[in-house]
């Protein structure tokens, strides 16, 4: 294997030296869900009980898997990170993280009901009104700053309007 520019492209690619095939190494995509109990404007949390940056506090939400949609990947985490049952009310925001190599998404989701429980990756879950939010202690860029949309979002949302897709790239990494 070499890292080389093959011909026809512009990147440095790992080639394989023998067969001359392209080893390409993409973004990984983590999906996740904004899950909403609209009754007493709470969102649900999950505080991590993996690295990285466990036992912080983040949305449900993971790496997607191979022959999934995008909705699959979001109702899969939320089931197993926080047991939740939600409904899909669409994509809410897209956020580049390329010196991660990383493209998280997040939908937007209504809690179906109460019967939530930490799964494996979690240590704790629990609803939080936005003045309850842990802010200090969130895990990633990615969840504070879509949680700070959703809030600035919220009156637009529960009044039915439609919003704008969010979009941001976070350059910057984080400092532990």
């Amino acid at each position: 294997m070499s890292l080389v520019i093959p011909e026809d492209d512009n990147r440095l690619r790992h080639v394989c030296a023998d067969c001359g095939t392209v080893h390409y190494q993409n973004p990984k995509l983590v999906i996740g869900t904004i899950p909403w109990w609209q009754a007493d404007q709470q969102v649900l949390l999950c505080k991590r009980a993996i690295e990285p940056r466990r036992g912080y506090w983040t949305l449900p939400a993971g790496f997607m898997e191979n022959n999934e949609t995008t909705e699959e990947a979001a109702q899969r985490e939320t089931t197993e990170e926080a047991g939740a049952r939600v409904e899909l009310l669409g994509l809410f925001a897209l956020l580049n993280v390329p010196h991660v190599h990383q493209v998280h998404l997040f939908y937007r989701a209504r809690l179906l009901d109460l019967d939530f429980a930490a799964g494996t990756e979690s240590l704790e879950c629990r609803l939080f009104r936005e003045s309850e939010i842990p802010w200090q202690d969130l895990a990633f860029p990615t969840v504070s700053r879509t949680l700070q949309r959703f809030f600035a979002d919220l009156g637009a949302l529960t009044e039915g309007q439609a919003v704008p897709l969010y979009t941001l790239d976070i350059r910057k990494r984080l400092q532990v």
